[in-house]
């Protein structure tokens, strides 16, 4: 499924939420089957939602969460002041999960089948008994349960070209709307008293220093984004090569950079990893190995390593899970990998760890670790896309992609909040030998 082609459009056909509120189950059309295939059919699978429902209710009823249902009746371990999820549609609810798993949970509040006033709390609750909401007994059955990853999100050079597309190229207008100024597009680093934008430059500025960028230091980064850590480096007298495979980020990091007046210290390049040639003083990449995928690690840390010159640092700034999380997860396709990333896998330390001892000269020497910041992070860029749901509409999503960046935006807050996931900066340099 193409995301531009399945998740732009439909404006017409969409209500105008008003500024600053979320669409509402109530006003949440059909999902339009051109541009949602799968999704405006419920699935006929009466049996494994009976299952389904035994399963959910025996999920909950230890969770921390009050599940409110159409008949009035309340389920879960929730008391007061606790979470509240609303089934709205039990049937489809149901349906959904029995057919999909918990693919089918986010396509449940893709179409308003369940709701939540504060989806991150209650996708909170769940991450953290993630591990054990199934009963062990039917742990050995996760295998035939999950979806496998199709094989046309593989990441060769031609299908990383795609999966990097199908999200980066939607349209920088709708980043814009909930990124701060500099357009940055991963965990900021907060002090007390700095807004998103100080702590953006605040991460920026550490990933620089980590790698020893400095006035005349020949920087590679992997990654452009939308070209703000290629401006700060050049802000510091640094020669930047960038490399992106998305048009979309190149064309507005190239203007940015010019506006800033830094365009001749800065080449932004469409090439891939694997492709880079030459040697550098520097490399830096923030959040790029989690769309590099498991089979590909040992190509993209030997190319930060072909690409340092004797005495050169690195930083690599990477979204992290647990080992036994990670191994569980390296062969499912999930609810992320089908409407968000395809295509990606996020890295366990010691996954970094054995890549970087089996296939460079490169070790960490200096490790940051700041998850608390990026779930503040998303809160922030949350916050801001809900509040500017008029001005998404009017760039031609509709509210069933704009419940699905809701729901991915908090699913994402959740897994940090519940220490499911972890963000850190790894310094690298050569091993003495």
């Amino acid at each position: 499924m193409s995301t531009r082609t399945s998740t732009t459009g439909g404006a017409a056909n969409a209500p105008t939420p008003g500024a600053g509120s979320r669409p509402r189950t109530r006003g949440t059309p059909e999902p339009a089957a051109g541009r949602w295939p799968g999704l405006a059919t419920v699935p006929d699978a009466p049996a494994r939602a009976r299952i389904a429902k035994r399963l959910f209710a025996h999920a909950v009823r230890d969770l921390k969460v009050r599940v409110h249902l159409p008949s009035g009746r309340v389920i879960g371990g929730g008391g007061f002041g606790d979470p509240v999820m609303r089934i709205e549609r039990p049937d489809e609810f149901y349906r959904r999960i029995g057919a999909h798993g918990l693919i089918g949970f986010g396509e449940a509040w893709m179409t308003g089948a369940w709701d939540a006033d504060d989806p991150t709390s209650v996708l909170t609750v769940f991450a953290r008994r993630l591990s054990t909401l199934v009963p062990p007994s039917l742990q050995r059955l996760r295998r035939w349960a999950v979806a496998v990853r199709p094989a046309d999100e593989e990441n060769t050079p031609s299908g990383a070209r795609g999966n990097i597309s199908r999200h980066y190229d939607l349209s920088n207008d709708l980043f814009a709307l909930f990124l701060d100024e500099t357009m940055t597009y991963s965990s900021a680093l907060f002090e007390p008293g700095d807004d998103l934008r100080a702590a953006q430059r605040r991460k920026i500025d550490a990933v620089l220093d980590a790698a020893a960028v400095r006035s005349g230091t020949h920087v590679l980064e992997i990654g452009t984004g939308w070209g703000e850590l290629a401006l700060r480096a050049a802000e510091r007298g640094a020669r930047v090569t960038t490399i992106t495979l998305s048009d979309e980020q190149r064309a507005l990091a190239r203007r940015r950079l010019a506006q800033a007046g830094v365009a001749d210290q800065v080449d932004v390049l469409l090439c891939d990893y694997r492709e880079v040639s030459g040697t550098y003083d520097a490399v830096v990449s923030v959040e790029m190995i989690e769309a590099v995928g498991e089979r590909y690690w040992p190509a993209y840390f030997a190319a930060i390593d072909r690409a340092l010159v004797p005495g050169g640092r690195a930083c690599v700034q990477a979204i992290t899970m647990a080992d036994d999380r990670m191994r569980a997860a390296r062969d499912t396709w999930t609810w992320m990998h089908k409407y968000v990333f395809p295509g990606g896998l996020i890295p366990s330390p010691e996954a970094i760890d054995a890549a970087l001892a089996e296939h460079t000269r490169l070790q960490v020497v200096h490790r940051r670790d700041f998850g608390a910041h990026y779930a503040e992070t998303l809160h922030a860029w949350r916050d801001r896309f809900v509040a500017r749901a008029a001005e998404v509409t009017a760039l031609g999503f509709d509210t069933t992609f704009q419940r699905m960046w809701e729901f991915y935006l908090a699913y994402c807050e959740a897994g940090f909040r519940s220490g499911y996931l972890g963000v850190s900066q790894f310094t690298l340099a050569r091993q003495v030998r």
